[in-house]
């Protein structure tokens, strides 16, 4: 496989950071509301590890079916959104399971992926204002 692609890397990172700034918002209300111990931590952890890892291998998918033909593309991004999807799945499963997960810190990170995306355009905009 070829390196690491520009723009996934720059788009995996900001997902990262933004996964990072929604787990500490997420750390602080558990605080406020008095339900934080060290689970929500590992949760938190654990989920929004797997959402970020999940984020990075669907890049590195789409950059290599780039290189491939189209019946085999297909099927690689088939095969990949598969493993991925049981990936998740395990992670809700073990943060459901194992007493040393908070379910819902757990399971809210798995969300954040999908919220960076949503405030990319934002962060985008907000960026060339500082140029």
């Amino acid at each position: 496989m070829s390196k690491l692609d520009a723009t996934v890397k720059r788009e995996t990172l900001y997902v990262a950071f933004m996964t990072l700034i929604l787990s500490a918002l997420m750390q602080a209300i558990f605080l406020i509301v008095g339900e934080w111990d060290y689970t929500v931590l590992l949760g938190n952890l654990f989920g929004g590890g797997v959402a970020v890892l999940n984020f990075l291998l669907m890049g590195l998918t789409v950059q290599t079916s780039l290189e491939l033909e189209e019946k085999e593309a297909r099927g690689h991004v088939k095969l990949s959104m598969t493993l991925r999807m049981l990936m998740l799945v395990i992670c809700a499963a073990l943060g459901v399971l194992l007493p040393c997960f908070s379910v819902l810190a757990t399971l809210i990170p798995l969300f954040f992926v999908r919220i960076a995306v949503a405030l990319r355009p934002l962060a985008d905009r907000f960026m060339k204002n500082d140029d």
